[in-house]
């Protein structure tokens, strides 16, 4: 199967890096020059160490049917019913699999959004106003679904900012959100609470074909 090896390869860095995490060294920089030259594998096992580390739900995929088969999964053993979904392709796939979306992001069980990138070095998954989800669905749902591709994955937040600059060059974006893991405060007595302002759960699927 093609690419099979190189699954095979990020899948075993990625199990090695969230079983046995060690601190990642930070040069000191000037803040002009990237200090990681990383491959595609390099960024995917960071992003996906330091997604976890924030109580993100991290799953690597081949392609898009790996990418469905997971979500099924998940979708039946939690029994999630209302499903939100604005971007496509997602959109259209999830439909020819007889998966019954909602309109009503209010009352959603979960919202499927793409992105515009992932950062690595934070485990950030950075979203804007100008997506097809729009504002509000990676906010508003009590459980994300992010779905990204490897060619969306950066090292640092200065690249992600300037391929955003690139791309929107001409009407730039009213919002840019990182969101890094569930939504936390710590306001209530001190303890640390999830999905108080915003999803409980954030998944990410990355996915390694486009």
């Amino acid at each position: 199967m093609p690419g099979s090896e190189s699954r095979e390869n990020i899948l075993k860095k990625i199990e090695e890096a969230l079983d046995q995490p060690t601190p990642i060294p930070f040069p000191k920089i000037d803040g002009n020059e990237n200090v990681f030259k990383g491959s595609f594998e390099d960024e995917a096992v960071l992003f996906a160490e330091s997604f976890t580390k924030l109580q993100g739900k991290f799953a690597f995929c081949i392609d898009h049917a790996e990418w469905i088969e997971q979500l099924f999964g998940l979708i039946r053993e939690n029994q999630w019913e209302k499903i939100y979904c604005k971007d496509e392709p997602f959109r259209s796939i999830l439909q020819k699999k007889s998966i019954i979306l909602t309109d009503d992001l209010a009352s959603c069980d979960i919202s499927v959004t793409g992105c515009e990138y992932l950062v690595a070095r934070t485990g950030s998954i950075v979203m804007s106003a100008a997506q097809e989800s729009g504002r509000t669905a990676s906010v508003y749902a009590p459980i994300h679904v992010c779905v990204a591709f490897n060619h969306q994955v950066v090292y640092d937040l200065k690249q992600a900012l300037e391929f955003i600059h690139g791309k929107y060059a001409d009407k730039f974006p009213s919002l840019i959100t990182f969101a890094s893991g569930p939504s936390r405060t710590a306001d209530i007595e001190k303890t640390l609470v999830t999905g108080v302002h915003g999803p409980k759960e954030v998944y990410c699927f990355l996915i390694e074909q486009t």
